[in-house]
């Protein structure tokens, strides 16, 4: 059974939409802790929208599960990886329009600068993921560059309109995961995971952590934060 990361993007994107101090990312970290999550993932987007740099430093000294930094490859991200030193790293795609990521990252066709990033993030002592839809050229290249992780975007599998789509997407990402750990990968997943969604996705063998933010702090709005982080870890049991 995978363990869980939960995702506070979004506390923050409530707290920028009044550009105040509230609701803090940092006591929703704890409260997710409190409830039993594995690890606490944040994006720190180019366009800062939602968590900010001074969240990460504060995070990073109070965090005691582990500390996830997603980030764009970028020589600013890079800079910022190596001093505040997250647990580790994922590297995703990131457009500026974009309302949130939308794919896995291209390794194939910029293994050179992806190369070189995980490279100096390894060298340092933070082992890197590399978000990436479960294709075999994808996979094959994550292993070339160096990387640790993996983490396959579930997104086409919790879009799928019908049961056959959602039991294609499902199969895919299985035989991704089994390439990926035959290869001396190690694999996490995450993207568009919910209550409902989860269970499958948490049963396919060798998955080591799912990371999901929008789903439990949607719910969390509603009944709290430590209620949504305890379902979720019943839902990816199938015990919801």
């Amino acid at each position: 059974m995978p363990t869980l990361g939960v995702n506070i993007d979004h506390i923050a994107t409530i707290r920028q939409a009044r550009r105040t101090v509230e609701p803090d990312p940092v006591a929703a970290a704890v409260l997710a802790e409190l409830a039993g999550a594995d690890g606490i993932t944040v994006h720190l987007r180019e366009d800062r929208r939602h968590i900010q740099e001074r969240d990460v430093r504060l995070l990073r000294q109070t965090v005691r599960s582990h500390l996830n930094l997603e980030m764009a490859a970028t020589d600013e991200m890079v800079a910022i990886a190596l001093d505040i030193k997250p647990d580790y790293v994922t590297l995703v795609p990131e457009k500026r329009e974009e309302v949130t990521t939308e794919g896995g990252l291209d390794i194939v066709g910029q293994i050179g600068r992806i190369g070189e990033v995980v490279d100096k993030l390894q060298s340092a002592g933070i082992p890197v993921s590399l978000f990436i839809d479960a294709e075999t050229a994808q996979i094959e290249a994550s292993v070339k560059v160096g990387a640790q992780f993996i983490e396959l975007h579930t997104g086409r599998y919790a879009e799928a309109k019908d049961e056959i789509s959602r039991d294609q997407e499902l199969a895919l990402l299985d035989e991704g995961c089994e390439q990926a750990i035959q290869a001396g990968l190690r694999v996490n997943a995450g993207h568009g995971l919910t209550y409902w969604n989860v269970y499958r996705v948490a049963g396919i063998p060798g998955m080591e952590e799912l990371n999901i933010g929008h789903s439990i702090v949607s719910r969390a709005a509603l009944v709290g934060m430590e209620r949504a982080v305890r379902e979720m870890k019943q839902a990816m049991r199938g015990l919801l």
